[in-house]
């Protein structure tokens, strides 16, 4: 094994699916316009639409500065050989501009999409994975920095598996308390990156109505559902679409001021880098005015302590 360090992506970025729905020049034009608004990142997914290897290298010619990450590529949905010759291919011509985030996703995905079997030990399918992927011939040209890449980690042992095999975890799904426990498992030099889905809605009965509509696909999936648990959420929380404490806890919603202090809520638990997915009222939408109004806060959070990320590669 053997450690370079990489720059960090800043304290702010853009979780994103609305752009998967659109045309792929207009994405390209919608994500050259994030760059100059001074995102450190935009996060795209893989579920039902896009193929995040060719969507993230046509938001990267399209950018300059940003870094384009996957929120996340699932270890279903290509061979370990596969997933380590697109994330070398993306970073030898892109260099730190990409960033791979890996998961195992959710059982109803995996064997109702990718007709796949969904193991019962996903961390052990994980490190069986990322052994794989480690063992991988690749013939093609060598980037010239080393490849990075993060876990879709929720609970104790992927975080620790984060920790140790990749720079750090992605976090979804997850209120602020689920930072500062994803920043002890990890340890101080580990990279926290997790997303915080947010509406720009001051009505918070309006409010949490769109966050419930959003939430009720999240809450059918026992990984998020076991992981909410794990934090102290009860059964009577996770029914009906979600309590209002824990709506308002996964959901942050209010002005931009009170955007801005849940981002810095992440920021002193321990997250490095808040990847801000904005919830359109009448999905998908595409919330450029609220971009742009997020791009504003960036001067006034404070990070959490400058510090280099260090990305582990066979």
């Amino acid at each position: 094994m053997s450690t370079s360090t990489v720059t960090d992506l800043g304290p702010l970025g853009v979780w994103s699916y609305q752009l998967d729905v659109l045309p792929m020049a207009q994405s390209r034009d919608v994500a050259a316009e994030l760059d100059d608004l001074g995102f450190g990142a935009l996060w795209v997914p893989e579920a039902f639409a896009r193929e995040p290897f060719a969507s993230a290298a046509l938001l990267l010619e399209a950018t300059r500065s940003m870094t384009v990450a996957t929120g996340i590529a699932s270890l279903h949905a290509r061979t370990a050989m596969t997933m380590n010759a697109g994330w070398r291919t993306l970073t030898e011509a892109f260099g730190e501009r990409f960033l791979l985030g890996i998961g195992v996703s959710h059982q109803p995905l995996v064997e109702g999409t990718h007709r796949s079997p969904y193991s019962a030990k996903p961390y052990s399918g994980m490190v069986e994975y990322l052994d794989q992927m480690d063992a991988s011939v690749f013939a093609g040209a060598q980037p010239t920095v080393a490849p990075r890449r993060l876990l879709a980690a929720l609970g104790p042992r992927m975080l620790g598996l984060a920790a140790r095999r990749a720079s750090g975890a992605h976090t979804y799904f997850v209120p602020v308390e689920h930072t500062a426990a994803a920043r002890d498992c990890i340890g101080a030099d580990a990279f926290l990156a997790p997303a915080q889905t947010v509406l720009f809605e001051t009505d918070s009965t309006r409010a949490r109505a769109v966050a419930r509509g959003f939430m009720a696909r999240y809450l059918a999936l026992p990984n998020y559902t076991n992981n909410l648990r794990r934090l102290g959420y009860t059964d009577d929380d996770l029914a009906h679409g979600g309590s209002d404490r824990l709506v308002d806890a996964i959901v942050a919603h209010g002005d931009v001021a009170d955007i801005a202090t849940r981002v810095q809520q992440h920021l002193d638990a321990g997250a490095d880098h808040v990847a801000v997915q904005v919830l359109c009222e009448d999905a998908p939408g595409l919330p450029l005015a609220q971009w742009r109004d997020l791009a504003t806060i960036t001067d006034s959070l404070t990070p959490r302590s400058i510090r280099h990320l260090t990305k582990v590669t066979s």
